[in-house]
């Protein structure tokens, strides 16, 4: 079911503005004007070819000869189809700077849609929507630019043609614009069945449905999450709601960013994997854990026994070595850092989570991370535990000075 919004302000040329849903086209032959109501049968459209992953309907919708236009709708066919879309919904918001000379103008779109059923709830996100003259209607040219929108995201299935592959209650789309992208999703789906594992071993039980989305550049990751430029260009992945509801239902899904992946071996690609799962099983997207514990407690789960020392704590140690160890444990704004600052904080927080599971036993880590998750301050969980803040600030203190001689 497709809600639409009919009476909507129209803005004219002397600046008032007239409810008109009915005009469209040139007003009295000296401007265009934008027909919410127009937009609204487009979207409905639109909707109805996405519901039936109708090819012929969704390309009808493109601009007479625009050949962009009707392959990326022919792919959104297909990924309507490959995704098993559901629950898709499009509601005319608003419009979204003025008319252009030939007519054509974006508006700003509600939508929702849900990954079959591995979402366990609809995602809802405003999409900018590009309408273009058509005949009596207006066509779908297109979906963006960045920042057209009230929130910027532009959803990877309404990019381009996804290559997708599947495990079991496991999901891979990845932006098909790139030679071997089918081997490349089917190489993340195994990850994946592979960082499950890793988890398993550590919190067995909470593993469920996993979706991983995959663009064809951090600029692409940006938009689909409807973050500024450059947010994630230093960033391997993400978990993170595919739109803006943070409700507990809302599905939560990672991202990963290829123009670093790309640069890691085999090993490193399978831990960042395995470190976003944690994230993904534990809630991370919606828990306000403290940083330094929230990303060592991913990265020891991803990382056990995978790695010595000296080269898990390389970036850290160096540090160490040129200016001594830190008095404290990493802060949020230590996790803000570029480069190789940022590292040494992930490095930072995974050395006291081993520390914390070497003297206190794994379950107790788990434990401690448990409680912070439901809101029990860290100093407190510790306590409890019987490792005191201050007293693992002093032991992993002593322990970055020993490695690093």
């Amino acid at each position: 079911m497709v809600v639409t919004t009919i009476g909507v302000l129209v803005p004219a040329r002397d600046g008032r503005h007239d409810v008109d849903p009915a005009a469209v086209g040139r007003v009295g032959g000296e401007a265009w004007r934008a027909s919410p109501a127009e937009a609204a049968d487009a979207l409905a459209r639109f909707v109805d070819g996405v519901v039936a992953r109708d090819v012929g309907t969704l390309v009808d919708l493109a601009p007479p000869q625009d050949r962009a236009a009707e392959a990326l709708l022919a792919g959104i066919a297909a990924n309507a189809r490959s995704l098993d879309l559901r629950a898709v919904g499009a509601r005319h918001v608003d419009q979204v700077g003025t008319v252009g000379a030939d007519g054509a103008w974006t508006g700003t779109v509600e939508l929702t849609w849900r990954v079959g059923a591995l979402d366990p709830s609809p995602s809802r996100a405003e999409v900018a929507v590009r309408f273009v003259p058509a005949g009596d209607g207006l066509a779908i040219g297109g979906f963006g630019p960045h920042g057209a929108a009230a929130d910027g995201r532009l959803p990877l299935w309404l990019r381009d043609e996804l290559a997708v592959a599947r495990a079991r209650d496991v999901l891979v789309m990845l932006d098909g614009d790139r030679p071997q992208a089918r081997a490349e999703a089917r190489a993340v789906a195994r990850r994946v069945v592979r960082g499950i594992g890793v988890v398993e071993r550590v919190l067995p039980g909470r593993t469920g449905p996993v979706v991983v989305e995959v663009p064809s550049s951090a600029a692409d990751l940006e938009e689909a999450l409807g973050a500024r430029p450059g947010t994630y260009a230093g960033t391997a992945a993400v978990t993170a709601a595919p739109g803006t509801s943070m409700d507990d239902d809302a599905p939560v899904h990672v991202f990963l960013n290829p123009e670093i992946t790309s640069m890691l071996g085999r090993a490193g690609a399978q831990a960042v994997m395995s470190h976003e799962l944690v994230h993904l099983v534990t809630d991370a997207a919606r828990t306000p854990v403290e940083p330094w514990l929230l990303e060592g407690f991913a990265d020891h789960v991803a990382l056990r026994a995978v790695l010595p020392d000296r080269t898990t704590l390389r970036r850290l140690l160096a540090e160490v070595r040129r200016d001594g160890a830190p008095r404290a444990l990493p802060t949020a704004a230590d996790f803000d850092a570029p480069g190789g600052a940022l590292q040494a904080s992930y490095e930072a927080a995974w050395l006291a989570c081993r520390i914390i599971a070497e003297r206190l036993g794994e379950q107790a880590l788990v434990e401690v991370y448990d409680g912070a998750a439901r809101g029990v301050p860290v100093e407190r969980a510790l306590a409890r535990a019987g490792l005191p803040l201050a007293e693992l600030t002093a032991a992993w203190r002593g322990e970055l000075t020993a490695l690093a001689r």
